[in-house]
């Protein structure tokens, strides 16, 4: 194997983007999972949740605005896929819901996966579609994966560069106010001074 591939293996660890969890979720309660994502990167999602009688578990997924990517009332088992718009947080939530209350019926077990980007993508799928070769299927992989890591790079640098701006910025002001301060200190201590002589000059202390 070349050390090139080798490379790019590690590099693929590193930028893992698979999301496995296991959780016990309690009756009438509400558990969710949070996780940023670039924009434009596709995301998908397998969850399975033990059932219980007379309990239910509802699935929806939100970003920070609280616009809904997926809904699922008395999701037990199934998939889910959305395509990012924009950077931004994204919530999972599962919630279960009994009428015989907390503690009468046992917590339900779920189990999440979740991928993006790269590993998200059915290659299996585009290889047949597209009639490539395993070692095609295989470069288009490592190109993408490429692709992910420049654009996470180049989402690093974008934040440096603001939180650079910002520090600037701030720096700045501080500067600006520590001068309006020192002037402010100058100003009240002069008339100090001319009051005071004043005061003095009326009590004819000093002529």
């Amino acid at each position: 194997m070349s050390r090139f591939s080798v490379l790019l293996i590690l590099v693929s660890v590193i930028f893992d983007s698979t999301f496995s969890i296991t959780f016990y979720l309690p009756v009438n309660h509400r558990k969710c999972l949070r996780e940023e994502i670039h924009k434009d990167v596709l995301v998908t999602g397998e969850y399975e949740v033990s059932e219980q009688p007379n309990a239910k578990t509802n699935l929806k997924i939100t970003d920070s605005s609280g616009h809904t990517l997926y809904s699922k009332e008395d999701a037990s088992k199934g998939k889910f896929a959305f395509t990012t718009e924009d950077y931004d947080m994204f919530e999972v939530c599962f919630e279960s819901k009994s009428p015989l209350g907390t503690g009468r019926v046992p917590d339900q077990l779920v189990n999440l996966d979740m991928k993006h980007g790269v590993e998200a993508k059915n290659y299996e799928e585009i290889a047949k579609v597209e009639k490539l070769k395993p070692l095609e299927v295989e470069l288009r992989r490592l190109e993408d994966l490429s692709e992910s890591i420049v654009n996470d790079f180049a989402y690093m640098k974008k934040r440096e560069e603001e939180m650079r701006d910002t520090n600037e910025s701030t720096n700045t002001r501080v500067l600006y106010f520590s001068i309006f301060s020192m002037c402010c200190l100058i100003g009240l201590a002069t008339w100090q001074v001319f009051y005071l002589r004043r005061f003095f000059k009326a009590k004819k202390l000093i002529e």
